[in-house]
């Protein structure tokens, strides 16, 4: 069975494609920070006969990177690896005249350092893969400038740039940042708690990174509704 980590996968886009994952038959190593809420999205998740690893934890401690990266090796190695563990850097979102140092380093510290922290750990089993593939999990926020999404655009659009140079310098792997677009998540309620407007679940985009997983184009950056549109 092909193996996949995914960070930040209690919740959200992040449990709604392990789901995916494992219907289709993967093994996967899950985390996030609340052990209570991932341990009960791995026995979701499980129900699908699968092989399901749950370790609570935080992505910028290098100990629990490489105990995901190990936990997968018990698997069989590492096929896939999702980033999409993230901080917004303040909740509710400010502007940048108050956004606090503290916050954009942990931003910065979740979002793009320990990605690549554990794309560096995996790497080996990557490489040893067929069809090693890493999946950043980006936003709009890294290509567009809205107000008060400073910080944690930034921090995306880091995210891109780290994807885009490990396509170029490991062509032997598939590198997609992907921008699911607009999704009602929690994280997006911690950013903005009084914007009511309807938006997609999370389910919804999934599909976009499974066409991307079956189909495997150059690596690059992607949008969920551009992928979702072209099917």
């Amino acid at each position: 069975m092909p193996v996949g980590i995914i960070t930040g996968a209690s919740k959200g886009l992040g449990r709604a494609l392990a789901e995916a994952l494992a219907a289709r038959g993967w093994d996967l190593v899950l985390d996030a920070r609340g052990a209570e809420a991932l341990e009960e999205a791995a026995q979701g998740v499980a129900g699908h006969g699968t092989r399901v690893e749950a370790l609570a934890g935080d992505v910028t401690d290098a100990a629990h990177r490489a105990a995901l990266v190990a936990a997968a090796r018990e698997l069989g190695g590492v096929d896939l690896l999702v980033s999409n563990a993230s901080a917004l850097g303040a909740e509710p979102l400010v502007r940048l005249a108050e956004l606090p140092v503290e916050g954009l380093r942990r931003a910065l510290e979740v979002n793009v350092v320990a990605a690549l922290g554990l794309v560096r750990a995996a790497l080996p089993l990557l490489r040893q893969s067929p069809a090693g593939t890493v999946i950043a999990v980006s936003s709009d926020a890294a290509a567009e400038a809205y107000g008060t999404w400073g910080g944690y655009g930034a921090s995306k659009a880091a995210l891109d740039q780290l994807a885009a140079v490990l396509g170029v310098e490991e062509p032997g792997l598939r590198v997609w940042a992907v921008d699911p677009g607009d999704m009602a998540t929690e994280l997006y309620t911690a950013a903005v708690p009084g914007d009511d407007d309807p938006r997609p679940a999370p389910a919804t985009v999934v599909p976009a990174f499974l066409r991307l997983l079956d189909e495997r184009p150059a690596s690059g950056r992607y949008t969920a509704p551009a992928l979702l549109e072209q099917r």
